[in-house]
């Protein structure tokens, strides 16, 4: 990627940009789905939905994480 300009890769797969609350409530979520997905008597269309939904969250709380601090280190670079 050309950095030339001071531009900053957001990395998806870091979670420094979680507070400690944030990542005990992923793992909850993580442990709710295996739970649900291997534990349960359910249909296999409802397993896959559960676990859709908790992907779905936890991917889309990611990149709203790593948005927000982007922002913010662009807002410090420019005061």
């Amino acid at each position: 990627m050309n950095m030339e300009r001071g531009e900053k890769e957001v990395s998806f797969g870091n979670m420094k940009v979680f507070t400690g609350v944030q990542q005990a409530l992923f793992l909850v979520l993580m442990l709710v789905t295996l739970l649900a997905v291997f534990s349960t008597n359910w249909n296999l269309t409802y397993k896959i939905g559960i676990a859709l939904i908790a992907f779905a969250i936890i991917f889309l709380s990611t990149l709203a994480a790593a948005l927000l601090q982007q922002q913010k280190e662009v807002k410090q670079a420019q005061a």
